[in-house]
């Protein structure tokens, strides 16, 4: 069930990370080793920090009246196979301390950017741009815990198979 509150978002995303984080403390370079469907831990992690850039980018921009791009420009819902595919590329050069550190980073960021908005604001309506009726704390719990949560399901199956 989805928070409707700032504080319950700001407590959930921060549980949801420390759990993360805990998992991916003990792992090494050798998460960057693609599995059998090309994606490695550190891709995932990549792409968690990378949908926080995402989410703050478009409520930056619905905020300033400019075109909201989902989930970028030249990609619609139905090409995220293709996005993510992409982004893996263009992070392939990253290494497993950045990623980690990456992610640390963009995390901090959520939780300031949470922070700083009044519930009103995470939860009053639609968040600007987005053209449905999700608020900008809806969004925000889908780019920061549902994400941290679905990488450490991810995290824990790999580890399995691996064993």
């Amino acid at each position: 069930m989805a928070c409707t509150n700032k504080d319950d978002l700001i407590n959930l995303t921060e549980r949801e990370f420390a759990k993360l984080q805990k998992l991916i403390a003990s792992l090494d370079q050798a998460q960057s080793e693609k599995g059998e469907d090309d994606v490695s831990i550190k891709d995932v992690i990549g792409h968690r920090a990378h949908w926080i850039d995402l989410f703050l980018g478009w409520y930056n921009d619905g905020m300033a009246g400019k075109e909201v791009f989902f989930p970028a420009k030249g990609y619609k819902w139905n090409d995220l196979k293709r996005y993510n595919a992409d982004l893996r590329q263009r992070q392939a050069h990253l290494d497993w301390e950045t990623v980690k550190t990456l992610l640390q980073s963009r995390h901090d960021q959520l939780v300031l950017f949470l922070s700083d908005l009044s519930n009103t604001k995470l939860y009053g309506g639609p968040m600007q741009g987005a053209n449905n009726k999700w608020t900008t704390g809806r969004w925000a719990e889908a780019a920061g815990p549902s994400h941290y949560r679905s990488a450490a399901k991810f995290i824990r199956t790999v580890l399995r198979r691996q064993s």
